[in-house]
């Protein structure tokens, strides 16, 4: 069918089936921003939107006078970027796709836009195709490529325009959006479309009905690409294709649309900070937990690095993506292509957590019980029904519980002097 140029049709378009079954990605902010590395992302807009006494004092002290966000480009160097180093460590973290900003707000763009002259990574900074440069790399690796679009731009002369006019001209979404997306789209063909900084302006304004309709009716990529759900004030959470809804946003049951939840390794920013602390980076524990919970529900896991100016992934961040990793080889079989159970957390507790393959079905628990049997209060045990432990060889011995559920004898675990990973799933087979 063709799709039509309004929400109703656009949001009956079934979604492409790669997006659920991938379950896990890593998400790449890397941009001007990375220069000054401090604060966060909004960097430009902290200090000369809002004039914010701490970045103006920041550049004071950094930079010599009279200093621009401009001067801040040529510093933008990529000396250090290695793509297909890149692709090897999110294949290794476990990721299925990655989503790299080709724009953020800043309007910088990360490929040469015939629509960005002389503020684009071709031109200045790096003078390479950042863009182009990752994609052929994660493609090798067979990982799916997603680009994050910024559709606004803060200090854009013909976005200010359009804005002061309340909207009501498009000179800005005509002359750089529009142009942009369609190139993006042609060039470097992507799985995936990450949009944001809609939130200023409605849909009309954007044009995002006309573009999608586009992209799902004659685009190279109709057939495979997935969008989500920021294309307009008041569409987030309702509009699009896959629901971001907020960032970090954790809806609590289970929600009736396929959804993504996005995090960041470094607690305080998207973008690198130098002096980001130790205390500041998530913990394995607390991205394995997140992981769980946003799966069971139904959404799938887009986990943010911020490189360096350089083009380096900081080592601490390396170190939790391969964690992550090495869990996912172990419990992936619980996490992939999984879907939602009709139980997705034990009622008594939030730390065991359900996912579910046909039958089969998985339960992830976050903390290893002190006795060593694990109660499960949801699934109801038959005769024939086995239990194994992901990563452990044998079958575990279990017995109904004298309530309800199913108690389960697990492996004697020596006893460590290091604390134990986070995190182990119990395939039950022959249950309800």
């Amino acid at each position: 069918p063709r799709y039509r140029p309004d929400w109703a049709s656009l949001d009956a378009r079934p979604l492409p089936a790669w997006f659920d079954r991938a379950k896990v990605g890593v998400f790449v902010h890397w941009g001007v921003f990375s220069v000054p590395a401090w604060g966060s992302e909004w960097f430009w807009w902290h200090w000369q939107g809002q004039h914010d006494a701490a970045y103006e004092r920041f550049v004071r002290r950094r930079f010599p006078p009279g200093t621009t966000y401009a001067d801040f480009a040529p510093q933008f160097t990529a000396h250090d970027f290695q793509p297909r180093q890149w692709a090897r460590l999110f294949q290794q973290a476990g990721a299925r796709y990655v989503v790299l900003t080709t724009k953020h707000h800043e309007g910088f763009t990360n490929w040469g836009s015939p629509v960005s002259w002389n503020w684009n990574s071709v031109d200045t900074g790096p003078h390479r195709d950042l863009v182009g440069e990752l994609g052929e790399a994660l493609r090798e690796s067979n990982l799916r490529y997603g680009l994050y679009h910024s559709l606004m731009e803060w200090f854009n002369p013909l976005y200010l325009a359009d804005k002061q006019n309340g909207f009501k001209t498009q000179s800005f979404v005509f002359k750089k959006t529009m142009p942009e997306l369609y190139d993006l789209v042609l060039k470097y063909k992507p799985d995936l479309i990450w949009s944001d900084g809609d939130w200023e302006a409605p849909d009309s304004y954007w044009n995002s009905t006309s573009f999608l309709a586009w992209l799902y009716n004659d685009s190279p990529v109709k057939d495979t690409v997935v969008v989500n759900d920021r294309w307009g004030r008041g569409c987030s959470c309702r509009h699009g294709g896959f629901y971001n809804c907020a960032d970090k946003y954790r809806p609590g049951t289970l929600p009736d649309h396929k959804w993504e939840m996005c995090s960041s390794l470094d607690r305080l920013s998207w973008g690198y900070r130098s002096n980001m602390s130790l205390a500041e980076v998530m913990d394995e524990m607390s991205m394995i937990e997140e992981l769980v919970q946003t799966v069971s529900l139904g959404g799938n896991y887009l986990l943010n690095v911020g490189p360096t100016k350089e083009g380096v992934i900081a080592p601490i961040f390396q170190e939790r993506l391969l964690a992550l990793g090495r869990w996912l080889e172990t419990n992936g079989e619980a996490i992939y292509e999984s879907q939602p159970w009709r139980v997705q957390v034990e009622n008594t507790t939030d730390t065991v957590w359900y996912t579910s393959k046909g039958p089969v079905v998985f339960a992830i628990f976050l903390l290893w019980p002190l006795d060593g049997d694990l109660h499960l209060s949801s699934p109801i045990p038959s005769p024939g029904t086995q239990v194994t432990l992901l990563g452990y060889a044998g079958t575990l011995k279990w017995q109904k519980s004298p309530g309800k559920g199913m108690l389960i004898t697990l492996p004697y675990m020596l006893p460590s002097p290091l604390p134990p990973q986070s995190g182990w799933a119990v395939k039950l087979e022959g249950v309800k």
